[in-house]
């Protein structure tokens, strides 16, 4: 990890304790002591186990496309994968971060270059097609509740929307029309071409376009795997469904026990969708906003309402960013390329 994401993640971390603070500027402290003191230690519990359980299924998937093509692909190796993501997605604007990050951490385990994207995009693509799937549900349960509470939200939301879409498109070209991702790439490297001499530009390229074929070979190979694709689509099903269960769970642990599980559900999942607007790295000061501001007719109580809000942050956001780091002091094993089909 180097100094400089060192600094970014201090930084994020401060800046968390300053979006908290000022978030609690109109809170009595005895009111939420005594609020933080009588939290149900069991919904609590159980909020923790759907962020772990997030991200282990996710380190699951990993292991699931690496064993269908490579041996000794462990998964303490498969759960670095998303613990790294969680990091680097949330010291990054808009997370863009994660996808480079979790590349970097496979090739540390020695996959070959094409196959590794290959398997991250088509993991990356099944992920943003269940967000926009459980987004459109999602938007037929709560947009009328967002747009009468909040009116100014729901631009963002579509906006949001129209985004995550237009990623799954553009990921689709890339992966299935190689000669596209090759023109790409050409673009790309005009600025290299400028500062290098012409025979190394000319084996930089052949590198990448030798990288390009093995990408598109191997995310055409996965796509004909239905039942490997199928077994992926579950998973992350299941995935999504622990991570937007959190702040019902918080609810619960806060004596809330009467609260809506399908519209809270379905308002977490525009708030993700709002989140990933925002430019500055884990959608900071906005992610608090909205969540306070969408939930604040299920917690009447401003001191709770705030409470909520932080653990909220503390699971989805800052866990993650710790696990990460705990991931980067694990060192990855080494794996045996097997190149016979199964």
């Amino acid at each position: 990890m180097t100094r400089r994401n060192k600094i970014v993640v201090a930084i994020m971390f401060l800046f968390g304790l300053l979006v908290i603070g000022l978030s609690l500027r109109d809170v009595d402290f005895k009111t939420l002591m005594h609020d933080l003191v009588n939290i149900s230690p069991y919904w609590m519990f159980v909020a923790v186990i759907c962020i772990c359980l997030y991200i282990g299924i996710e380190g699951y998937i990993v292991k699931v496309f690496m064993d269908d093509r490579l041996e000794g692909f462990t998964f303490k190796d498969a759960l670095r994968i998303p613990m790294i993501e969680q990091l680097f997605n949330g010291i990054t604007p808009f997370s863009s971060g994660g996808q480079p990050a979790q590349l970097f951490a496979m090739l540390q385990t020695g996959v070959d270059g094409g196959r590794a994207s290959s398997v991250l995009l088509m993991k990356f693509v099944v992920f943003q097609g269940l967000i926009v799937i459980n987004f459109l549900i999602s938007l037929i349960i709560g947009f009328h509740y967002l747009a009468s509470k909040l009116s100014y939200l729901s631009l963002f939301v579509i906006l949001g929307f129209l985004i995550h879409l237009a990623v799954i498109i553009g990921l689709l070209l890339i992966m299935y029309w190689p000669s596209f991702t090759k023109r790409l790439i050409r673009i790309l490297l005009v600025p290299v071409k400028w500062f290098s001499k012409d025979d190394k530009y000319q084996e930089q390229q052949k590198k990448f376009d030798s990288k390009i074929d093995t990408f598109y070979l191997e995310s055409v190979r996965i796509a004909h795997r239905w039942p490997l694709l199928l077994k992926v689509i579950g998973l992350t099903f299941l995935q999504l469904f622990f991570y937007y269960l959190i702040p019902y769970f918080i609810m619960l642990a806060l004596g809330y026990s009467q609260v809506n599980i399908l519209m809270v559900t379905s308002l977490h999942v525009l708030i993700v969708m709002v989140i990933s607007l925002f430019p500055i790295p884990g959608g900071a000061g906005g992610a608090e906003f909205s969540f306070e501001a969408l939930f604040a007719s299920f917690i009447p109580s401003h001191s709770k309402l705030v409470l909520a809000m932080i653990l909220w942050r503390l699971l989805t956001y800052y866990f993650g960013m710790i696990s990460g780091l705990v991931a980067m002091w694990i060192k990855p094993n080494k794996v045996q390329e097997n190149n016979s089909d199964k």
